[in-house]
């Protein structure tokens, strides 16, 4: 029965098919309102014989589907937009006019400093200079019976540093380097020096730290070079969107901070400014990206609320140390608890944006190589990529905290402290804080842009797009000649 069916194009006329007149047998390759009609690029049949090629066509004569429609789009548009606005008023309402002028105490960072180079180092008894200044009584049992007979007994080091910059360019001044002393200075070496005007004239300057100015050049110069390498474009516009991040932290957080306003608020519009402007100069202004913007707005405002939350709680004052204690004796107006929850909310944004533009990518692949899929069959197999990166990022995010309080742990360690007094301890309770909140903000993350990524990418798709990517659809027209055949 099979040989007496004829093929939808005459056997002696195989190249037909570009050419075909309305009505033909190129109408049974596309429904109506097929993916044309979509307005694909219409690469045509040309060069694929008969139905084979009209076959073929099919296939991959079409770009990729949209991901969503222009409905959506205008969706995703309504949302984004009035927080941008939102975003822009709050930078010009808080933006600062510089942080306002004090005078300097000469303690900690709060010093006028210059550079200066180290031109001799020469060694001399710690005796004949009375370098410890407290005679030593043979007990090494304490640090300081240690540290003078090992200055009585030990060679000092009197360095001749000369200023570099500054109204006294060219002075010179002597400072003594004990054995002990953790920072040793060699010559040619190129060094910080604190200038304090109050002081007797041989007195004014001292060596505050090493001049490290050309090494984290270079460092920095190699990492920007493995970006670009590495990422080209994108990468290049990583370093930019890394650049005006800290020209917003420089000259908007920091200053705004100072002026008194208030340290949540400038964090919260300032980190939204870096949100918006470093996932959309990165990864393009798309769906995809909106989708890992509103992940991160949501992750970025539970951290916000359980962080006001618990630090007001646990009674946390954010003024634990000698430098935080400093900024309160300078600026006693700002909010010290305040501008603890900002560093919460500033220093889980750089986590939160690698996972929420993971999770949305990842969806956004699964559709793209199964686009029959559903959004709860998107969520399903989103969530199961997103559990190993919770895992990942979690340990990151407390090794990394650990790391940064490691001399205090020892410090805790060394004193054989209980785990319970450690952590009921202020300095250790806010890190303690921190990194929990922060935590529980990364892990709601997942679920929530995965949810948002998979109902966006599965929803309101144009009706064109949806048939010629539907393999329900394209089967009568390649399964009816079976048919016939079976028949």
């Amino acid at each position: 029965m099979t040989t007496t069916q004829h093929p939808p194009y005459p056997p002696h006329e195989p190249r037909r098919g570009p050419g075909a007149q309305a009505g033909d047998g190129r109408a049974e390759g596309h429904a109506p309102g097929g993916p044309y009609a979509a307005g694909e690029e219409r690469t045509g049949n040309g060069g694929h014989g008969g139905s084979g090629g009209h076959g073929h066509s099919n296939g991959h004569g079409h770009g990729p589907a949209a991901p969503v429609s222009r409905h959506l789009r205008k969706v995703i548009a309504a949302v984004l937009i009035p927080f941008a606005a939102a975003v822009v008023v709050g930078l010009a309402v808080l933006w600062p006019g510089g942080a306002p002028p004090h005078e300097r105490t000469g303690v900690g960072f709060d010093r006028q400093t210059q550079q200066a180079t180290v031109t001799t180092v020469d060694r001399l008894s710690c005796t004949s200079v009375n370098a410890s200044g407290v005679p030593p009584t043979g007990d090494t049992s304490t640090a300081e019976g240690s540290s003078a007979v090992q200055q009585a007994n030990g060679d000092c080091k009197r360095a001749t540093i000369r200023v570099d910059t500054g109204k006294d360019k060219g002075r010179t001044f002597t400072e003594i380097v004990q054995p002990d002393q953790t920072r040793q200075l060699h010559e040619g070496q190129k060094v910080v020096v604190a200038y304090e005007p109050s002081a007797p004239k041989d007195l004014q300057y001292s060596v505050t730290d090493i001049d490290r100015g050309f090494p984290m050049a270079l460092l920095a110069g190699i990492f920007a070079l493995a970006v670009v390498v590495v990422g080209r474009l994108r990468g290049l516009m990583a370093l930019v969107s890394l650049a005006i991040s800290f020209l917003l932290l420089n000259f908007f957080i920091l200053p705004a901070i100072l002026q008194g306003s208030n340290p949540l608020l400038v964090a919260v519009t300032g980190a939204s400014a870096i949100m918006l402007i470093a996932l959309y100069l990165c990864h393009g202004l798309s769906a995809r990206t909106s989708v890992a913007v509103l992940g991160t707005l949501v992750s970025l405002l539970l951290i916000g609320v359980l962080g006001s939350l618990f630090i007001g709680w646990a009674a946390l004052t954010g003024n634990t140390d000698d430098n935080t204690g400093l900024i309160h004796g300078l600026y006693p107006s700002i909010d010290m608890s305040g501008l603890l929850l900002a560093g919460v909310i500033i220093g889980s944004l750089g986590v939160l944006d690698d996972v929420t533009v993971t999770q949305t990518s990842a969806v956004w692949e699964l559709h793209e190589a199964n686009p029959t899929m559903g959004w709860r069959g998107l969520y399903r197999a989103g969530i199961r990529i997103g559990r190993d990166h919770i895992a990942s990022v979690v340990n990151t995010l407390v090794l990394a905290y650990a790391g940064a309080a490691l001399p205090l742990l020892l410090l805790f360690s060394i004193a054989q402290s209980s785990v319970g007094t450690v952590a009921n301890s202020e300095l250790v309770a806010e890190e303690i804080v921190r990194t929990l909140v922060g935590s529980i903000g990364l892990v709601a993350s997942v679920p929530v842009t995965t949810a948002l990524a998979a109902l966006v990418v599965s929803a309101d798709r144009p009706a064109g797009r949806t048939g010629a990517r539907d393999p329900g659809a394209v089967a009568p027209a390649r399964g009816g000649r079976g048919r016939r055949r079976k028949r």
